[in-house]
């Protein structure tokens, strides 16, 4: 049956989506969240139906469609298409087997990721399959299925190149912007480091967003590897790339619900470094009140299962435990981090200590697991490299060829409004909490605003005197900063 397209200009952001008008529906017998085949010349799609309750939003002999599809099949306002009904794929069966409580096999992990890849699934199908994996916890095999499927449905940056490194923190801690400090420091020693990294979820930033205050992190593959193939490492955003796309999907419906299902996880982390060919992982589990995981037992049954998937996928896998029971660094915040980032790789004495310590023994590890250094000697030489001021240049190489933007940490500016916290009365900083601290930095604002978020000036341990400030809170927008004031307000900071 033919249909006229109505451009409805909206994005959904992921699946395909298609409107009728509800008398086109009821004749065809579609009800809404059906599937039907949409076809133009030679091209094809399948798409999920809403159905619209009058001819205000959708005429007769009409269907409204969503950009994705759209771009799927290259058409635009008043084409006209031919439609028919599709069948549910077989993969919402084989969801429904593991909100059962069954085990899935290797075929039918593969048919979920596939559909979830190609946008067949809806949100909420892929939100059941979510819930399923964290009520009915997935099983070891299960896990190395989905992280293998993940691969499989992407692109993946294929090198010629040995060693290939990459290295990842589990989170929940805010700021430990290591990893541009330890993949300068691991470049300028001559590894490979093809470092793709996120943007935040709940923190006040991600590695990506301040990233971007300093280059370009939206980088198509081909160039990646021209910047790889010029300073033999890049820092940017894995979200502009097809590397493992399903994960993408999982992340944004496990976000609202904020589930956290280890299995998924574990995939995700493992199918994201299989597909830049990482040969050698570190991998961070920073544990404590606040961050992800919270205690040991959980940190050390994950290094059991990073260890177990790595040795499946054929990737080196080392896992270390960290303390994670305050934020990193003094920035909180894409420019903040970002001057924490530049004043550390310059030697300047603005620069955070905690964070070049944990930096640089991370670097180190890295250094001995590849081979550049003598195990025990891999800090040393790490250290030597940030120093000498190697680590800074090729820093500057990366964002050059990435397309610098600001690199001078005297010119980043933090937002235009600001308050300080002062201490109440002297003593000791005895705890700082990492999930309020960030609720603070993103009610100011950030990561959006770039320029917004916290600076500490005191760490836990550090003396403090009476009204001596602990730290400030900036934005570019006053009503921000004074719902984050009435935030931290309901915060007891003693």
């Amino acid at each position: 049956m033919k249909f006229r397209v109505k451009d409805m200009d909206i994005a959904t952001g992921g699946p395909q989506v298609v409107t009728l008008n509800n008398e086109d529906a009821e004749f065809l017998n579609i009800y809404h969240g059906d599937r039907i085949n949409i076809k133009y010349r030679s091209r094809f799609t399948t798409s999920i139906v809403n159905i619209a309750q009058s001819e205000k939003a959708i005429k007769k002999n009409h269907i409204g469609m969503y950009e994705e599809v759209l771009r799927k099949l290259k058409i635009k306002n008043n084409y006209i298409v031919d439609i028919s009904l599709d069948k549910k794929p077989d993969s919402v069966q084989y969801i429904k087997k593991k909100l059962n409580g069954f085990t899935l096999s290797d075929f039918e992990i593969n048919e979920i990721v596939r559909d979830i890849t190609e946008n067949k699934l809806s949100d909420i199908e892929v939100t059941y399959f979510v819930s399923a994996c964290h009520t009915n916890i997935m099983s070891m095999k299960e896990t190395i299925s989905l992280t293998k499927a993940m691969v499989t449905f992407g692109d993946v940056l294929r090198l010629k190149k040995y060693p290939v490194i990459d290295k990842h923190c589990v989170g929940g801690v805010p700021g430990n912007r290591t990893t541009p400090i330890v993949v300068s420091i691991l470049a300028a020693a001559g590894l490979t480091v093809p470092k793709t990294s996120s943007r935040s979820i709940t923190s006040p930033a991600g590695t990506a967003d301040t990233m971007e205050v300093m280059t370009n992190v939206t980088l198509p593959i081909e160039k990646i590897k021209k910047v790889l193939a010029k300073t033999g490492a890049c820092l940017v955003w894995g979200g502009s790339m097809n590397l493992a796309p399903a994960d993408d999907r999982i992340i944004r419906v496990e976000h609202p619900l904020s589930i956290d299902s280890r299995s998924q996880l574990l995939a995700s982390i493992m199918a994201k470094k299989a597909s830049v060919s990482a040969t050698h992982v570190l991998v961070d589990i920073p544990i404590g009140k606040g961050a992800k995981i919270e205690n040991k037992k959980q940190a050390l049954m994950l290094k059991r299962q990073f260890e177990q998937i790595g040795n499946h996928v054929g990737m080196k896998v080392k896992v270390i435990i960290t303390n994670g029971s305050q934020p990193i660094g003094n920035g909180l915040g894409p420019a903040l981090e970002a001057r924490d980032i530049l004043w550390l790789l310059k030697n300047d004495p603005k620069a955070p200590q905690d964070l070049k310590t944990r930096s640089v023994n991370m670097a180190g590890l890295i250094l001995e697991m590849a081979g550049k250094s003598k195990k025990g000697n891999g800090r040393k030489k790490a250290l030597d490299i940030l120093n000498s001021g190697e680590a800074y240049k090729k820093f500057i190489d990366m964002v050059t060829e990435q397309g610098k933007k600001k690199i001078n940490p005297e010119k980043i500016k933090p937002g235009n409004f600001s308050y300080e916290v002062k201490a109440g009365r002297s003593g000791k900083v005895k705890s700082m909490d990492n999930n309020n601290i960030s609720k603070i930095a993103r009610v100011a604002g950030a990561p959006n605003d770039k320029y917004a978020g916290i600076y500490l000036n005191k760490h836990v341990g550090d003396a403090v005197k009476k009204n001596e400030v602990l730290f400030t809170v900036y934005s570019n927008n006053k009503q921000r900063l004074n719902f984050s004031k009435e935030v931290k307000n309901s915060f007891i900071i003693k």
